[in-house]
């Protein structure tokens, strides 16, 4: 069989907060969710598997909000739930049961992962690099809530971590995991490589200062050491000057 796999370079991940409930309590939604830990028969035994749950990921601190839909709980978003509950003198199972009832879907961000492991990973032969996070910017109708920061700085993160920092893979491996690796797994034929009649995608850093800056608590921050970025043949980006063509396009794998 054909096996690939890909990573992105952080400790944490992002999902929904209603994962930290057994799955068997989630049926019906999150709606469904606050009508079986409203049930008395079933209301301990959820509080006793979420505590198993949290234990696991190394406690409340470990889970921060990074999204609600209601503005009167905006002053969660970016908070370790731990932290923020004891603030208010609550219980962080109770605050976190309530805020799903007030506002249904609620995004999270766990921190559960090692470094070292993602050393690991990065270095391995068949390892290609993602950000497996949606795209988004400092300003405009994307900038809401507090997002991962993989979205903004997962192939910066790369270089200025794994590479230089950390060690863990070669610059030229790394570049070749974010672009020719992927590109050909994909089926993309022209993208990924500087060679003559391939789509000009390019994006010129300095190895010595390319570094990502966003932030579990800051997200909101472009990366460091970009000179140019070129989207099929045009200037997207000269200079910290971003150039409005908007000349990206949607890609379909060759069949």
């Amino acid at each position: 069989m054909s096996v690939t796999f890909d990573r992105y370079p952080y400790v944490a991940y992002s999902t929904g907060l209603t994962s930290l409930f057994p799955i068997w309590s989630r049926e019906g939604g999150a709606s469904g969710l606050v009508r079986n830990v409203d049930n008395p028969s079933l209301s301990q035994r959820i509080r006793d598997e979420v505590a198993a749950k949290i234990e696991l990921i190394g406690g409340w601190d470990n889970v921060q909000v990074a999204s609600v839909s209601r503005e009167q709980d905006r002053a969660v978003e970016g908070k370790r739930i731990g932290q923020f509950a004891a603030s208010l003198g609550v219980d962080p199972y109770d605050y976190t049961v309530e805020l799903l009832r007030r506002n249904g879907n609620v995004g999270m961000v766990g921190f559960a992962m090692s470094e070292d492991n993602l050393d690991r990973i990065f270095a391995h032969r068949l390892a290609m690099v993602c950000s497996d996070g949606g795209a988004f910017a400092i300003d405009g109708p994307t900038r809401r809530g507090s997002p991962h920061p993989r979205g903004i700085g997962t192939f910066a993160r790369i270089i200025g971590r794994y590479v230089r920092e950390r060690q863990a893979l070669s610059l030229e491996d790394a570049v070749r995991k974010m672009t020719s690796a992927p590109a050909d797994r994909c089926k993309l034929p022209g993208r990924g490589r500087l060679v003559q009649d391939a789509f000009a995608d390019v994006v010129v850093f300095d190895p010595r200062t390319y570094s990502d800056r966003a932030t579990f608590e800051d997200p909101f921050q472009y990366a460091v050491g970009v000179r140019a970025v070129v989207v099929n043949g045009k200037l997207a980006l000269d200079a910290d000057v971003r150039h409005e063509e908007g000349n990206g396009r949607g890609l379909r794998p060759a069949t």
